[in-house]
């Protein structure tokens, strides 16, 4: 059964730009902040507004590098390093923590035009991965650099390198401790220079699994009528083993072809992986002619269902078509073509 999709319509000063010149694409981004269990019950009132707030930013700095020429990578990486430096956002500064403490961060990016492709994975001290897994794809010669190797190739690069505990947040170390006291396991040491441990814990989720998964993604398309895609991640809380899901997979949460469609993926990585979601749904669009939309709800509704997999998707094709689709309580979500008004959604249920 398919999703009904409810977003809030906020007006832009976008929504009065100029028409491209003849022969020019219009431009359009679609961003995500991640999908799973998201409900009005486990959230609270300013946490909400926070999250609506970070998912807007992000748009409105993807959309204003469109509106000026820009390309959709560029697009993509700015919007992208805004959420890694946003503490509500499993990426970046917000990360979840893996079991033995540390923030292990994967990310992933992909031109469309060119179809070449940089991803990153297990990267622990470079500030921004997205910006990371664009200097592999540009200046490294290969597709995917991991762990300390990546850390170094950024640090060559010139890329910001910081402690682990740049990334640390407090109700993400909550989220850890709870994690594994429930899988009995012990809870490792704060990370140097993180702050001391408050008083009382937290009180700004009311729910540890409202964020257990996580991930942020951005799909654009420029003037040029190329598309892009890019996703950010900092994995499932209390993963073990230096364990990596999608994100940074080409073709399973991350695909970019002009010859169909840009996708980026939140959810259980492994069954995004198994099904190679952000490929198969482009593949369907080019070989099968289905609809973006079309498409992109065929694989997340009925494959991936079949097979448990939680998660969602947004896509944007070189035509203008834009899409998401989910089979989760909600994803964080935000799309925006030129002329037009920014659609934001959360829930599922939206009014």
């Amino acid at each position: 059964m398919l999703l009904l999709y409810a977003m809030v319509v906020v007006t832009m000063d976008f929504g009065m730009a100029q028409a491209p010149a003849t022969g020019k694409h219009k431009w359009a981004v679609v961003v995500h902040g991640g999908a799973g269990v998201i409900e009005r019950s486990s959230m609270t009132p300013e946490a909400e507004k926070q999250y609506r707030a970070g998912i807007t930013e992000a748009t409105q700095a993807a959309a204003a590098v469109l509106d000026h020429g820009g390309s959709a990578l560029d697009a993509i990486e700015a919007a992208i390093k805004l959420l890694e430096d946003n503490p509500m956002f499993n990426a970046g500064r917000g990360a979840v923590f893996a079991a033995d403490g540390t923030n292990q961060l994967d990310a992933a990016i992909m031109d469309g035009k060119t179809m070449n492709a940089g991803a990153v994975a297990d990267v622990q001290h470079t500030r921004h991965p997205i910006s990371l897994a664009r200097a592999v794809m540009e200046k490294s010669g290969h597709v995917m650099l991991v762990g300390a190797g990546a850390d170094a190739f950024a640090a060559h690069v010139g890329l910001e390198q910081v402690p682990q505990s740049f990334f640390f947040t407090e109700h993400r170390w909550e989220q850890l401790e709870k994690e594994l006291k429930k899988e009995g396991l012990p809870i490792p040491a704060r990370p140097e220079g993180a702050p001391p441990a408050p008083a009382k814990p937290l009180a700004f989720f009311e729910s540890p699994e409202n964020h257990k998964y996580g991930t942020v993604g951005v799909v654009a398309l420029d003037r040029d009528g190329n598309v892009a895609a890019g996703t950010s991640t900092g994995g499932i809380t209390a993963k073990h083993w230096n364990r990596v899901g999608d994100s940074p997979i080409i073709g399973a949460g991350t695909y970019a072809s002009n010859q169909s469609c840009a996708v980026s993926g939140t959810g259980i990585g492994e069954f995004f992986i198994r099904l190679t979601v952000a490929r198969t749904i482009c593949a369907l669009v080019q070989y099968k002619g289905m609809s973006l939309q079309a498409a992109a709800d065929d694989v997340v509704q009925r494959q991936l269902g079949a097979i448990h997999g939680d998660g969602g998707v947004i896509a944007i094709a070189p035509d203008g078509q834009m899409a998401w689709s989910f089979n989760t309580p909600g994803m964080f979500r935000a799309r925006l073509a030129e002329g037009g008004t920014i659609q934001v959604g959360i829930y599922r249920d939206e009014p």
